[in-house]
């Protein structure tokens, strides 16, 4: 971990405090230094509106109720240092990371300013600046972290050897201590995988192999203990201290991690109360008649100090007060005015560079395709995915069909859709092979099995997919033998036990499977003909 600038003690905890990078705007880099980026927030507002009642009461339709979730927010944050965002539930915190990043919803009204090294963004700017992790990780758990990077990889940029892919997915393994855990897979609860933690930072290299300036947080300890959210943080840190700019929300942290952060921002019911580094944080809260008591977590006290109590009316006007005092107070300080200097300062810069600040070439729509195709498990050839599409568009079409023929026998509804679910699950079970192979079927259910869409359409998908393919697993050291994972070593000796010669059938499957549908048409219309008949005598 790179070594923090000056640091001051808070009481008799021994809390260190960093007073964080102290260079002004205004410096220009020299060569051998690296350009240092600025983002600026400045007067960012952000109000909903709802109508009071249902769209066909037009008396309350016409009445409407705002909610102001941020007012007057303004922030400024250099590269090299990491923001964090405090506050209780409903104050604001992801909403404020979505009005920087651009992902505001359309419903809602947004105003104010957002500016990368002086430059005011517009829309299309905006996915060009920041990488955003979510609160939750969305990943596959059947994929190696290994596979996770690399197709991430392939979907953020291209024009790229595979060789620099795979260095690139390397380094950030090294740079996020995910080495050890390359070959692991991501897992689920019931599947097992990885740590929570470990599948946190999967989550934050899938955004490293951009090269973003800009990386924000929503909430990265959520579900995490104590010592896992403390190293997450710590992790963060470091990554801002390697000329990024990294701003995270983030519920009661560990007094330890006091000494972290370069700036502390608290919001409380969408107001700014506070933001500046640590140092000034406990200056401010010292002229205010509020000063940390010792053996306390200063982002406790804080924390209690600027939040409204709801549990009475009271109580509730009396906290409302004391808040709007603080946030009196900091609008009034040396400390905001100074943001507001270095918002405007940062305007008339020249040597930063402009937007974008990760990497933007991207790969086309075909491109991505493949990829998520690879993701899947599927065959990655542009024919065998029509085929494959082909041979599930199929099933739903006869499905419709069918329900039509039962219609025309049975006017209920829902007495056709338990019919026809009961029809498509005996098929499957009789025609696809999934419970016991055809051939090893008694007389009567093989002969039933020929009149079933099911068992044509699973022996294209088998044939589609499992064609060619050759499977490596085991090792070089053990018998494959002994592995039962090794039973099959090629794609046709899966197709040969599953349904032998579906290769040789792969044409006529596709013909009788599209037969069933002029069939069913054809059934349909005889059904309400005879019904009609039937009904007019």
């Amino acid at each position: 971990m790179t070594e923090l600038p000056s640091l001051t003690s808070v009481g008799s905890l021994g809390l260190q405090v960093n007073s964080g990078p102290q260079s002004s705007p205004e410096e220009v880099p020299t060569a051998c230094s690296r350009p240092r980026h600025s983002l600026g927030i400045l007067h960012a507002s952000y109000s909903v509106s709802h109508q009071v009642g249902p769209w066909w009461d037009f008396t309350s339709c016409r009445q409407q109720w705002d909610r102001q979730i941020l007012k007057d927010v303004s922030l400024y944050i250099e590269s090299g240092q990491i923001l964090c965002i405090l506050g209780s539930s409903g104050s604001g915190k992801t909403t404020l990371l979505d009005a920087m990043s651009g992902r505001l919803r359309r419903m809602g009204t947004f105003l104010g300013e957002v500016f990368m090294n002086g430059r005011l963004l517009h829309k299309d700017q905006f996915q060009d600046c920041f990488s955003y992790v979510q609160q939750s990780d969305t990943l596959l758990s059947n994929l190696t972290v290994r596979e996770t990077l690399r197709y991430a990889a392939l979907l953020a940029v291209r024009r790229c050897s595979p060789g620099f892919l795979q260095k690139k997915v390397d380094a950030v393994m090294v740079e996020l201590s995910l080495s050890h855990v390359a070959d692991r897979l991501i897992g689920n609860y019931n599947l097992g995988g990885i740590s929570n933690g470990e599948r946190r930072r999967v989550s934050i290299a899938a955004q490293l192999l951009q090269d973003p300036k800009v990386m924000l947080f929503d909430e990265p300890t959520t579900g995490l203990d104590c010592m896992t959210a403390n190293q997450i943080v710590v992790l963060l840190a470091e990554l801002a201290r390697r000329n990024r700019i990294v701003i995270i929300t983030i519920h009661q942290p560990r007094s330890e991690l006091f000494q972290l952060f370069d700036k502390i921002a608290i919001l409380s019911c969408g107001e700014l109360v506070f933001c500046g580094t640590p140092v000034e944080m406990l200056d401010f809260f010292n002229g205010c008649n509020y000063p940390c008591p010792e053996h306390s977590n200063p982002f406790d006290f804080y924390m209690d100090l600027t939040s409204v109590d709801t549990q009475s009316k009271e109580r509730e006007m009396e906290t409302y007060k004391r808040v709007q005092m603080i946030e009196s107070a900091y609008k009034e300080s040396a400390i905001y005015h100074k943001t507001l200097e270095n918002i405007e300062r940062a305007k008339h810069l020249k040597t930063l560079s402009t937007v974008p600040f990760k990497t933007k070439d991207s790969p086309g729509a075909l491109s991505k395709l493949g990829v998520l195709l690879r993701t899947l498990g599927l065959y990655p050839e542009v024919a065998r995915f029509g085929y494959f599409s082909a041979a599930l568009l199929a099933p739903h079409l006869i499905g419709e069909f069918l329900s039509l023929v039962l219609l025309g026998m049975v006017q209920n509804p829902n007495v056709v859709n338990s019919m026809v679910a009961l029809l498509s699950v005996a098929g499957i079970f009789v025609g696809s092979g999934l419970i016991r192979n055809t051939e090893e079927m008694s007389l009567p259910f093989k002969i039933l099995s020929y009149f079933t869409f099911q068992k044509y359409c699973s022996e294209i998908l088998i044939v589609n997919e499992f064609y060619g393919q050759n499977f490596i697993c085991g090792s070089s050291n053990g018998s494959v033998t002994t592995n039962p994972m090794c039973a099959f070593t090629q794609g046709i000796q899966f197709i040969e036990r599953t349904c032998p010669g579906a290769t040789s059938r792969f044409t006529t499957n596709f013909l009788i499977l599209y037969a069933f549908i002029p069939v069913l048409v054809i059934l349909g219309i005889v059904v309400f003909k005879v019904r009609d008949h039937l009904i007019s005598r």
